[in-house]
């Protein structure tokens, strides 16, 4: 009999299948898309073979095929971190190929959607934080959650360099919000929701797709009729932003089928001394 999932939220098991990268952080950020128990096995395995997932960000992880996810992926030499939610909420999951604490996470609102970690690579200690914001909601609660949640995220944003003093702090995540300016235009979004984008770069994190691609117009979700989104995200402290190497999204697992966004890759390189 598997252990349950909050049992798990520390679980490091077998050798995994790609050896971890000790020159740079490669991280992936992955939409579970409320997945099946069978789904989520084949999520796991898809990720598990991909080389640039060292570290691992699920949101939009279900209660029905959570801990078929987390199981999938210790067995597959990953450390997994798995907050439980107290209800059958959605949670965001962290799964590393490399050594991973979980830390408190300063997101007070549902925090089982924004799980934080000290993560090692190659001697060197990143601080990472997934985020998972609620969609709008049903129309008796309409962005009640998502606002809740929003506003905790940016009371706690400031709090990164202090909770990782010193260290890259990666903010990785499915937000439901675009950027300014964001092509095409979406009228659906208020002013609030724009400012939640901005509250990053005030907090002294800087969009790595963005940084590395100005010009660029990129979508990472598409809706019934076509027209794209760019909801999913990776923030880079700002002091370590020059390191970005590389920032993409990729729609080969949204067109088999495995998930409804596109995956997001970043590639940060660190110096050669690692941390003291």
């Amino acid at each position: 009999m598997s252990a349950p999932a909050e049992q798990l939220s520390l679980l490091a098991a077998h050798a995994p299948a790609h050896r971890a990268a000790d020159e740079a952080v490669r991280l992936m950020l992955f939409n579970a898309q409320h997945a099946s128990p069978e789904r989520s096995r084949r999520q796991a395995a898809w990720i598990a073979g991909q080389e640039n997932a060292d570290i691992t960000v699920l949101t939009e992880v279900s209660a029905r095929g959570g801990d078929a996810l987390v199981t999938a992926l210790a067995a597959r030499g990953y450390t997994v971190i798995a907050p439980q939610p107290p209800d059958r909420d959605y949670r965001t999951v962290i799964a590393c190929r490399t050594p991973a604490q979980q830390v408190h996470s300063p997101v007070l609102v549902t925090p089982h959607r924004a799980p934080a970690a000290r993560v090692t690579v190659g001697g060197h200690h990143i601080g990472v934080l997934g985020l998972y914001v609620p969609s709008r909601g049903p129309t008796t609660h309409r962005n009640v959650a998502k606002r809740a949640f929003q506003d905790a995220v940016t009371k706690a944003l400031p709090q990164l360099a202090a909770a990782f003093p010193g260290m890259p702090v990666i903010v990785a995540g499915d937000l439901n919000v675009v950027e300014r300016g964001h092509q095409p235009p979406h009228k659906v979004f208020g002013t609030w929701e724009y400012a939640f984008y901005d509250s990053f770069q005030a907090a002294g994190l800087t969009d790595a797709f963005r940084h590395l691609h100005p010009d660029t117009s990129a979508h990472s979700w598409y809706g019934r009729t076509g027209a794209g989104f760019r909801f999913d995200h990776i923030f880079v402290s700002t002091p370590h932003v020059a390191h970005v190497a590389a920032c993409d999204y990729h729609q080969q697992a949204r067109e088999a089928g495995l998930t409804d966004h596109a995956v997001m890759t970043l590639r940060l390189g660190l110096p050669a001394t690692p941390s003291t």
